[in-house]
């Protein structure tokens, strides 16, 4: 029987059916060790075969090849991957000027790492009720950078009903990877459009303005027929993978596009003569806030040795 795994809980897997049903399992032993490198065999995401035994106990004796996945390096061990999720759509990134402020910096990692996957990404800067005017400023600004890139980019609001029509259009008819920190308001977001799915609502700490976790786990769920979701547990840190220093311009569209103007077709647009990017920079046609996440992510690769 086949079925796609909808969360995953250490040793047990929930796999939607067909018919709606949710079956858990287990996963063969000859799934553990194939992959020294990935802390998780199986991820949200996989579709997968499973039989039963003469207990009636069900386990996973395929996994049917992927069309795509998502990972990042996993926390403790920088030189794991850890797959977030496969056969996905879109990712969207969920970001908060405040309450708590998203770092640029976190979500350029998603974008370039969905680059890296084939995996089309947008941009929702949520909350946009809390904002204030010097806020308002920066979101324009954001938004203008991240759409001229290629990555759809609004704000919304739950509060004042902001924008919510043109997200609901966004998961039509889509698998939707949501990645954000935890209380940037992905679930307030997500029951605001769809009040059916009821998921679990956190608060944010009074103390730090950061997000106390409400998801532990992974976990998709159906919207329709068609459409799915899947919210992944608040991010805090989001490790690169499975790139070279000078591959990471390739998967900035901005710099893609325009490095070919450079002087020199090995120019990695940090000091060289002739830099195109720098160039743009300069006149002030290129975002202050994208180059400054190129120019970490070139350094902290290369300083990892990748280079």
């Amino acid at each position: 029987m086949r079925g796609t795994v909808v969360q995953s809980t250490g040793n047990f897997y929930d796999v939607l059916m067909a018919d709606d049903s949710i079956i858990v399992c287990r996963l063969k032993g000859k799934f553990r060790l194939e992959n020294k490198k990935q802390t998780n065999p199986i991820a949200v995401g996989d579709f997968v075969m499973i039989e039963k035994d003469e207990q009636n106990n069900y386990s996973i004796y395929e996994i049917l090849p992927r069309n795509n996945y998502i990972v990042r390096s996993d926390i403790h061990k920088k030189e794991y991957k850890h797959v977030i999720a496969s056969n996905v759509d879109q990712a969207v990134v969920i970001a908060s000027l405040r309450q708590p402020r998203t770092a640029f910096g976190f979500i350029d990692r998603v974008l370039l790492t969905s680059e890296v996957y084939g995996i089309p990404a947008k941009v929702i800067f949520n909350k946009h009720d809390l904002y204030k005017e010097k806020d308002d400023a920066l979101l324009q600004e954001l938004i203008f950078s991240y759409n001229d890139a290629g990555y759809e980019s609004f704000s919304t609001s739950v509060l004042n009903k902001e924008n919510l029509e043109q997200l609901h259009a966004v998961f039509e008819n889509k698998t939707t990877l949501i990645i954000g920190l935890s209380g940037v308001g992905k679930s307030s977001l997500v029951n605001s459009i769809f009040p059916h799915l009821n998921l679990k609502i956190g608060a944010i700490s009074a103390y730090s303005e950061k997000g106390l976790h409400t998801t532990t786990f992974a976990h998709m769920y159906r919207i329709n027929e068609h459409s799915f979701i899947i919210d992944t547990p608040g991010i805090k840190e989001f490790g690169l993978v499975d790139i070279d220093a000078y591959e990471v311009g390739h998967y900035f569209p901005e710099i893609r596009k325009e490095m070919h103007n450079c002087k020199f077709n090995d120019c990695v647009h940090i000091n060289e003569a002739g830099c195109a990017i720098k160039q743009l920079l300069e006149e002030g046609k290129f975002s202050p806030t994208r180059y400054t996440s190129y120019i970490t992510f070139f350094e902290e690769i290369k300083a990892a040795k990748k280079w």
